[in-house]
Parts: C-alpha cells; sequence; structure tokens
C-alpha cells in the first residue's frame, strides 16, 4: 500500500510502520507543521477522519468541507459522508506524540504534578528528601526575590536623593540671587529715599531766605546768618535721620511685606494696593520669569560676561522689574477708537489678521473679504468718524488668513490666502512683487524675518513648513511637520530659528 497525497494531506502506508512509534513522535515534536497538519485548517489534526481516497482531515474540517462540496479537499475526488471512516491508529498516534511533545516541554513542576496525580509510587523517604530540596528552593527564591527587591529600592532611593540635591543646589542659588537683589533694591531705595530728604531739606532752607531778602540789608544780614546757623543743624539733623533710616532698613526682614513698611516710603494708596493685589493674584507665574530671567544672566555671569549696570543691578533684576512694572501699572484695556467694517455678523466682515508696519505709523488688515486695506494709525485714533477709509486697498484672489509687513522695507507687506498662494505687495504701487505657489492647501501663518528683511517663512495645512527669499522665485528650504501649521514666527534676534505651532 503506497501513500498518496495532495496539498499536505496525510495518508498512512504501512511501509516502515514499526518505526511509528518512536520515529513519528521525534518528527512530531521537530517538525509537526509537516506530517499531522489537516490540509483544511492547517492545524494539527484533531479526531482524525480517514476519506475513501486515502486522506485524514479533522472530523469538523471534512463534514463542514462536505457540506460545501461533495469532493476531497486534496485529489478533487468524488466523497460525501458516508465514505469517511474514523483513523483510530492516526488518532493514537498523534495522542502519543501530543503527550510526548507536552512531557519535553513541560516545566519540572507540570512533570512532578502529572507524575504524582498518575499515581507515581514514592518512599516517605524520597519524599521528605523532595520536601527538603523544595523548601531550600523556596528560601533561595524568596531570598533572591528580597535582595531584587532591596536593590531596585536603593536605586530608586539614590536616584531621588540625586534629583533632590539637585534641586537643593537650585534652591540655595536662587536664595542666593534673592538676597543679592534685596540688597541691591533696598540700597536703591534708601538711596532714593535720601535723595529725597535732601531735596526736602534744602527746599526748607532756601524758603526763609528768600522771604528775608526783601527785608532790610540790617535784618536780611542777620538773618543770613541765622539760616546759615539753622542750615547747618537741619543737615546734622538730617544726617541723624540717614542713619535711622538705613539702620532701621537693615533690621527688616527679608520677606516682601516687611520691605515695603520703610519709614521713607509714604503709606500705599488704592493704586498701590491694587498693584500689589495684582503680583499676589499671578505670584507663581512671576515667580517662574523672574528665577528664568536670573538663572540665564548668572549662566552669562559664568562665561565670564560683565553684567553689572551702573546702579548695582543684576540685568536679569532690572529685566524682571520692567515686566513687574508693566504687569502692574496697568488694570484694564479702554477702547481709544473703532474700526467699523460693516456689519459685524456677516462673515465676509471677519478680520482675520492685523499688522503695523515697521515705523508704527501704518497698519493693515485683511480677512476673508479678499482685501488687504491700509489705514493710518494716528488719523483712526484722533479723529472721531463712524467709519475710516482706508488709504490704501488692494484686491487679492482668494480669502486671506495672514499679514506680516517688513520690518526694514515699509513698502512691502507679505499675505498668506487659503489657495496656500504667498504673496509680497508693495504698498504705494498696489502690486505684487513676489508670488509663492508651492503650498498645496491653504496657508494660515507668514512671517518676516526681523534680521534678514529678504527671508520669510510661512506655514500651511499640507504640514510643511517653508522658507522663502524675495530674490528668488523658488523656496529656500521645505521643512516636513507630522501634522498641520497653524502658526509660525521668526525668532526677533536671529534668522536662524522659527517658532512652528501644529494643530496637534
Amino acid at each position: 500500500m503506497e501513500d498518496s497525497s495532495m496539498g499536505g494531506a496525510l495518508v498512512p502506508t504501512v511501509k516502515g510502520c514499526e518505526h511509528l512509534p518512536g520515529s513519528a513522535t521525534e518528527t512530531a515534536s521537530e517538525e509537526p507543521e509537516k506530517d499531522i497538519m489537516c490540509p483544511i485548517c492547517m492545524q494539527i489534526i484533531k479526531d482524525a477522519f480517514l476519506t475513501a481516497c486515502g486522506h485524514s482531515f479533522c472530523y469538523i474540517c471534512i463534514l463542514t468541507h462536505l457540506r460545501i462540496k461533495s469532493d476531497c479537499p486534496c485529489c478533487a475526488h468524488s466523497l460525501t459522508t458516508d465514505l469517511i471512516f474514523p483513523n483510530f491508529l492516526l488518532d493514537k498516534l498523534l495522542k502519543n506524540a501530543l503527550a510526548s511533545r507536552m512531557a519535553k516541554t513541560a516545566s519540572p513542576f507540570e512533570q512532578l504534578r502529572r507524575g504524582l496525580h498518575q499515581g507515581c509510587e514514592m518512599s516517605i523517604k524520597e519524599l521528605d528528601s523532595l520536601l527538603s530540596l523544595l523548601e531550600e528552593k523556596k528560601r533561595k527564591m524568596e531570598q533572591q526575590e528580597s535582595e531584587m527587591s532591596m536593590e531596585i529600592m536603593l536605586g530608586f532611593l539614590h536616584c531621588l536623593k540625586k534629583q533632590k540635591f539637585q534641586e537643593l543646589n537650585e534652591i540655595k542659588a536662587d536664595l542666593q540671587y534673592i538676597k543679592e537683589d534685596i540688597t541691591a533694591v533696598e540700597r536703591r531705595r534708601l538711596e532714593l529715599c535720601s535723595w529725597e530728604q535732601e531735596s526736602s531739606i534744602k527746599l526748607k532752607m532756601l524758603a526763609p531766605g528768600d522771604q528775608q531778602q526783601h527785608s532790610n540789608g540790617i535784618v536780611c544780614s542777620t538773618h543770613h546768618v541765622q539760616a546759615q546757623m539753622s542750615s547747618n543743624d537741619l543737615q546734622n539733623k538730617g544726617s541723624d535721620v540717614k542713619a535711622q533710616a538705613i539702620s532701621k532698613a537693615l533690621q527688616l526682614n527679608n520677606d516682601y511685606g516687611s520691605s515695603s513698611d520703610m519709614q521713607c516710603v509714604t503709606t500705599p494708596g488704592v493704586a498701590s494696593l491694587a498693584r500689589k493685589r495684582r503680583v499676589h493674584s499671578q505670584f507663581n507665574h512671576l515667580q517662574e520669569c523672574y528665577l528664568q530671567k536670573r538663572r540665564n544672566w548668572y549662566r552669562q555671569e559664568e562665561r565670564g560676561a560683565n553684567t553689572m549696570n551702573i546702579e548695582g543691578y543684576n540685568p536679569g533684576l532690572e529685566d524682571f522689574q520692567s515686566v513687574l512694572t508693566s504687569f502692574t501699572q496697568y488694570s484694564r484695556m479702554r477702547v481709544i477708537a473703532e474700526l467699523r467694517h460693516g456689519d459685524l455678523l456677516h462673515s465676509a466682515n471677519i478680520v482675520s489678521s492685523i499688522e503695523f508696519d515697521r515705523d508704527d505709523e501704518l497698519f493693515a488688515t485683511a480677512g476673508v473679504s479678499r482685501c488687504i486695506k491700509v489705514f493710518e494709525f494716528s488719523s483712526v485714533v484722533n479723529e472721531p468718524a463712524d467709519i475710516h477709509c482706508p488709504i490704501v486697498e488692494i484686491s487679492t484672489r482668494s480669502k486671506l488668513s495672514c499679514l506680516s509687513w517688513n520690518k526694514y522695507t515699509k513698502t512691502h507687506i507679505a499675505s498668506s490666502d487659503y489657495e496656500g498662494i504667498v504673496t509680497v505687495w508693495d504698498v504705494t504701487t498696489r502690486q505684487s512683487v513676489m508670488e509663492y505657489e508651492e503650498h498645496e492647501k491653504r496657508t494660515w501663518s507668514v512671517d518676516f524675518s526681523s534680521i534678514d528683511p529678504s527671508m520669510l517663512v510661512s506655514g500651511s495645512d499640507d504640514c510643511k513648513v517653508k522658507i522663502w527669499c524675495t530674490k528668488q522665485e523658488e523656496s529656500v528650504l521645505n521643512i516636513n511637520m507630522k501634522a498641520n501649521i497653524c502658526s509660525v514666527k521668526y525668532n526677533p534676534g536671529s534668522s536662524f530659528y522659527v517658532a512652528v505651532c501644529l494643530c496637534s
């Protein structure tokens, strides 16, 4: 009896049958997919059934096939459910091969469990020895687990210690900055107070002398001598007052509230209290701003740069003082002029961009109206009118999304539109100077460089940032991003750095 197989189907043979129990299990464990797989499901045969044409399949597989077709899946021979029979020999071989493979791949615990479950004979001495081995194994595993846990814990604690030391060093450095700045600010305050006191003393000294000069000469000369004597006394008293003020200032605490209670400063009014409230309401943000500026200047000091100004202020402190003054100086916004473009609720009157020129004399507006309108700032602010007429009006082909005025060439302004076109316009001639059409989708943002007036950047919905030059028609550089670009901006101090905002 010869074997006949098609498509990998298995057909039992008589030749070599005596070697099947050993060799078949080895083959099944090494290459099961070749000999014991069902040609239909390509898995190990389960509940093997043999067809009249000599092929073996899983019972469920061949039964499902015969419900659709009446032929053999391997040789296409005519076949019905009456011509398939159980293959008990193959089933037994497969079960033995599967059991042998599972025994080889099973863990020692699984083998022991199976042996005990199958009633393996074992003496009490052997059982005690096995229990001892298991207890020793358990103890070693528990010790290894404890050592691993301690190692992980120790690593975590070392990392935490290193991090906290870094934070502590940063806090110490920050405290040093704060102490230096408190000393500088208090010194400056005392200088201002002393100057104010000396000015008031001089005014008091000059006032009586001027009045007595209108009297007769004898009385004037007498009073002049008295005035000199009184001025000396007042100067001595002024020096005492200054010394007392300095000593009192040095005795004050270094906190925010105590330094504001110096006697040389008048009682804060309503405006001062309101400004302090604004400081406390945004204290965390102001603190981050102060530390960031101070640390940046400290790095410059480490590089050897001389960062002290004439008054002994660190530039970082002076920079933060300007921020703090600007922040607390204004509490609200007041409308000084309105520029109406028609019905506010109509979509065609939406303004998407407004941009001032180089000298802040003109400003341009643009939006979905397909038009760039240039207005004179002084006339809009100073001339009361319901409708202000633009001094220049430039029509465009598409809706506009953004404007950017050239920082050097006052007559040049760039625009980006909904068709992806970036255009540089001449305001005086109302004509386009350059047009860039490389963007494939709507361009949301455009910006001229403050350092190099010939360079500009744009960002679009095509996920691309493009660098342009007004001296050539093609883009200089193309940057592919991972999402749509909604805004781009050149660094004010560099023509090499660009900030990009993504819609993600």
